[in-house]
């Protein structure tokens, strides 16, 4: 009698299905670049310029607040470009990639390079960097603060329907889509939105080095297209992002032919299942996910 073959074992073949399945994931969604942005850099011959991106909604800063600092502190990156799609975003994230891109321009040159838009939040992230580059037909502007709430409560009230809150204070559920909001709730949200704005003025007066009264003649909310916004001297070239990148190297001291070097990183499993193009901040299906709050945003772009 031959040898005999092992029974299948339909749990064993399930669980080596899943284990598979899972390792696939993993890898897809896994961070493509482990190896910080500066020893990649240093694998290159010296004099480069590094690309950062900034697409998409602005909901997290960390990525990009991350490339900025290595890139800064690779010796063989002589400039950096900001390439910035974005219509804006939160408020504090934009403020904390605004802050670091502060801190890279006092190591080396930062251009910023705005493509289809760069308004609102996108504009703030810009404003501090060495110069600025857009294309004639670039949507940018927009300087100034948004914030919205949803109410159901005329809606609820007919249906019979309620909420019981019960809270500590009378401002406590301001906002809140059960109540009709008051005149002391616009006074108050008024108040935060009004010193948030005052925080993005002072950043575009710092940034472009003009008063801050001057600043104020065109950071009423409008857009304008990238060749307006030249005029009026929030950007500082017009071109696209090849002119960007010569301009950086030029700032940086390169001769020649500028070389880029970009920092890779995988589209992840969502960007996978979703299209999500690589440095989105947030793929169209969450989009409506953004939670309340207020925000440095062109709404139009939403």
């Amino acid at each position: 009698m031959g040898p005999q073959r092992g029974k299948f074992n339909p749990f064993l073949a399930v669980a080596i299905f899943f284990a598979i399945t899972g390792l696939v994931f993993y890898i897809m969604a896994r961070p493509g670049g482990h190896e910080k942005a500066g020893i990649q850099a240093n694998l290159l011959s010296p004099g480069k310029v590094a690309i950062v991106k900034l697409h998409g909604v602005i909901v997290d800063g960390k990525e990009v607040k991350e490339q900025l600092r290595d890139w800064a502190e690779d010796d063989s990156v002589k400039a950096i470009v900001l390439h910035i799609v974005s219509p804006g975003g939160m408020v504090a994230p934009s403020q904390e990639i605004h802050s670091a891109v502060k801190r890279a321009v006092k190591e080396k040159p930062v251009v910023a390079s705005m493509g289809a838009v760069a308004a609102s939040g996108g504009y703030y992230v810009a404003a501090p960097c060495s110069k600025i580059v857009a294309n004639p037909g670039t949507i940018t502007g927009s300087i100034g603060v948004i914030m919205m709430f949803s109410t159901t409560y005329d809606l609820m009230s007919k249906i019979g329907l309620g909420a019981v809150v019960v809270k500590s204070g009378k401002f406590k559920d301001t906002g809140s889509p059960h109540r009709p909001f008051t005149e002391e709730d616009r006074e108050l949200m008024q108040g935060v939105v009004d010193d948030t704005y005052d925080q993005f003025l002072q950043a575009v007066a710092d940034g472009r080095k003009m008063p801050v009264e001057k600043a104020r003649q065109v950071a009423d909310g409008r857009v304008m297209s990238g060749r307006q916004a030249f005029k009026t001297k929030l950007v500082d070239q017009l071109g696209d992002m090849e002119d960007a990148v010569e301009l950086a190297a030029r700032l940086g001291g390169i001769e020649g032919e500028p070389e880029t070097v970009e920092k890779t990183t995988s589209k992840g499993l969502m960007g996978v299942l979703f299209g999500e193009e690589e440095g989105d901040e947030v793929s169209l299906p969450f989009r409506f996910l953004l939670p309340t709050g207020i925000y440095y945003l062109w709404p139009a772009a939403w």
